[in-house]
């Protein structure tokens, strides 16, 4: 059923119609029948996507919605918002994952007789997969869009069931999102559309990597009871491996996160799932709990985390947290909801490791056997992706140990050279084999610049300061010297590589006239097929395993012509696999780019923010294609401008109009300067290496200064 009530702005248009939203500017402009705006500002109009979707056909520039599509712009145009309109639609696809029978039956009429049955057979399945009777509480803005102002914690239940009248406008999106759950799944329905909106608002929150995440809940083990006290989006929890008779705790104070955390949960693991809102340092939800483990990615550098109102709190058992220390004080609360014996996983900034303010603390969680391990991480691993964060895993003592000693690991090394982020296959292995050889022995055999266990009397000076860098011996000097000699030779052999590659001296020719096509017309005649990237391709993104094989092309990785860094999310669209022979175009930023995809890089999915040339090799060279995109002229009167970004309308890109013999022969040389051009980037990333291990080997003592 289509939703006439449905708006869609013009950024929903451009995803429609697969353009920038440059082209829907020009759209409006252009064509008087061009539907008028029902709703929104001035500057930012919203249309109705059933006018949208018809002129868009009309116009040839759309066969049909793709179902996705028109789930999402529901959802987005949906009057109570985005965050209601997802928890009603969290809640029904659940029921069809519990009850798929029931949906059937209440799905068999008008859209008033599915609002008026859902809210009861909806209170069941509440009750069955949260634990308790739902009540419409005045909580977070939950599947009823209630917000709660009272500041109580609810523990009741984290979602609430809808009323009739509340559910009545969205039963066009209900429907919709059920028929799309036919083709994806429920589970993976919900995850793209949380995925969608969470990058959406992607200011409002942040992440925590899936593969950080998930090696969070491999540090902490296997465990029934687990608690996330700052759960976010619940990628923590959602990482914990199933076990029978699981219970996941969450809470949080982002009042819109609590029941779209919870629902997500409970449509991705058979544990009991049980939440709250509020703010966990001064209303903890869950005073009573001993968890086997608690996973935390805490926000960091909060200054108004309860220091005047927290004094006398019993939490504090290893000391009262300084104003500048709200990361001490969650760790402290992660400790008292541990059960003896219980491990806690924290991400924490460097910086706790090292501040005067909290050596105290730090001191007290080492003599006392609580603390076990800091793992520094690489930069990129989590934001701030500037920063190399650290990992803390403590432990509810039950016993003193007789020798304590602390693990120290860095994985620095391992960080990536493009945005995609850390080897995080080898960070991982580094990280769970130091740590489980340590818990085993309750000490390390010394693996230089990579980790030691320190005794803890080594520790205990006037700094404490348990940065691993500061206590680790640097790699054996033979390794370095045969690296950076390996290093050397490289660059040698590229440089020698780069001066053969260097282009003949310009020969001039006269202004060409040549006849003019757009990227626009060649699409529309059949030419080649345009395709625009919709996958985040940034780390963080959750993956499943069968997914996870997938690399994603980032933007980044076509400015800076490296392979594809990202990881393929379960939470968005059918990826766009790149194949050999297409061009590849970054549509931000304002750079004349364009990269034809190799037998190296085909197979991998196309990311965000990127356009996908296939151009057909009977009427178009590719290289000739890629070439002439990245004329600097072609590249101007195609962009357009806003205040912080240029974007880039790859449909009004412009090309010759030449014989396909004349296309290869400017294809050749087009190749050829590419050749040089990824001659000279390698040259200058082992230029840079080799700089850094010559001074690090000159200021370490491991290379002889001649």
């Amino acid at each position: 059923m289509q939703d006439n009530a449905t708006e869609v702005t013009a950024a929903g248009i451009a995803r429609l119609a697969g353009v920038g939203r440059a082209a829907v500017s020009n759209w409006r402009r252009r064509h008087p029948d061009f539907p008028k705006p029902i709703g929104g500002t001035e500057t930012s109009p919203s249309f109705a996507l059933a006018e949208v979707e018809a002129w868009l056909r009309e116009q040839g520039k759309l066969a049909e919605v793709p179902l996705r599509e028109r789930v999402w712009q529901q959802l987005t145009g949906h009057p109570e918002g985005p965050a209601v309109a997802l928890a009603h639609v969290g809640c029904v696809l659940l029921l069809v994952q519990e009850r798929p029978t029931v949906w059937l039956d209440i799905d068999a009429g008008s859209d008033e007789r599915l609002a008026a049955k859902l809210p009861g057979v909806l209170d069941g399945v509440i009750a069955a997969r949260f634990g308790c009777k739902p009540v419409n509480a005045s909580g977070s803005v939950d599947a009823s869009g209630s917000v709660n102002t009272s500041g109580s914690v609810n523990t009741a239940s984290p979602v609430h069931t809808p009323t009739g009248p509340q559910l009545l406008p969205s039963a066009p999106l209900l429907r919709s999102a059920v028929e799309l759950a036919g083709e994806l799944g429920a589970r993976q329905t919900f995850e793209f559309l949380l995925g969608r909106y969470l990058d959406a608002h992607s200011r409002q929150y942040t992440p925590t990597p899936a593969e950080l995440a998930g090696l969070m809940a491999e540090l902490a083990g296997p465990a029934l009871t687990v608690l996330d006290p700052a759960c976010g989006t619940g990628a923590l929890l959602r990482a914990v491996e199933a076990r029978p008779g699981q219970t996941l705790y969450a809470q949080d104070s982002a009042p819109d996160l609590v029941a779209l955390t919870a629902l997500r949960l409970a449509l991705h693991t058979r544990a009991a799932v049980r939440g709250a809102v509020g703010d966990t340092l001064r209303r903890e939800a869950y005073p009573e709990l001993r968890a086997d483990a608690v996973l935390c990615h805490p926000p960091f550098n909060e200054r108004n985390w309860g220091h005047d109102e927290l004094a006398y709190d019993a939490r504090w058992e290893y000391g009262f947290p300084a104003r500048n220390e709200s990361e001490l004080a969650w760790v402290q609360h992660a400790l008292a909801r541990l059960a003896d014996g219980g491990t806690a996983v924290l991400l924490m900034p460097p910086a706790a490791a090292s501040r005067r303010s909290g050596r105290r603390i730090r001191a007290d969680l080492l003599r006392r056997g609580a603390l076990r391990a800091v793992l520094a991480l690489p930069v990129g691993a989590a934001p701030p992706y500037n920063l190399p964060l650290h990992l803390w895993v403590l432990r509810r003592p039950d016993r003193t140990p007789v020798a304590p000693e602390v693990l120290l690991v860095d994985t620095g090394a391992f960080a990536g050279e493009a945005r995609g982020g850390p080897d995080w296959q080898a960070v991982r292995d580094a990280a769970l084999d130091t740590w489980r050889a340590f818990a085993r022995d309750g000490r390390l055999a010394e693996r230089p610049g990579l980790a030691r266990s320190v005794p803890v009397i080594e520790l205990l000076d006037d700094d404490v300061d348990l940065a691993p860098a500061r206590h680790l011996p640097p790699p054996a000097a033979a390794d370095g010297v045969e690296q950076l000699a390996a290093v050397r030779d490289g660059l040698a052999a590229t440089l020698r590589l780069t001066t053969g590659l260097t282009p003949p001296p310009a020969v001039p020719a006269p202004p060409a006239r040549w006849p003019l096509t757009t990227i626009g017309e060649l699409a529309r005649g059949g030419a080649l097929i345009l395709r625009t990237g919709a996958l985040p391709g940034t780390p963080g993104s959750t993956a499943t395993a069968a997914h996870a094989r997938v690399p994603v092309l980032t933007d980044h990785d076509v400015l800076a012509g490296s392979p594809p860094s990202g990881t393929l999310p379960e939470s968005d669209e059918e990826a766009v696999l790149t194949e050999p022979g297409d061009v590849v175009v970054p549509v931000l930023g304002g750079g004349s780019v364009a990269r034809v995809v190799d037998a190296a890089t085909a197979g991998a999915a196309l990311g965000r923010n990127l356009v996908l040339l296939r151009p057909d090799a009977a009427a178009l060279d590719a290289w000739f294609l890629a070439g002439f995109l990245r004329g600097t002229a072609n590249n101007r009167q195609a962009s357009s401008y806003a205040s912080t970004a240029t974007r880039l309308d790859v449909r009004r890109l412009q090309l010759p109009r030449l014989p396909l013999d004349e296309q290869r022969r400017y294809g050749a040389r087009f190749r050829a300067l590419d050749e040089f051009e990824q001659a000279l980037r390698q040259a200058g990333r082992l230029g840079e290496q080799l700089l850094r291990g010559m001074y690090d080997g000159l200021t370490d003592g491991t290379v002889e200064p001649h």
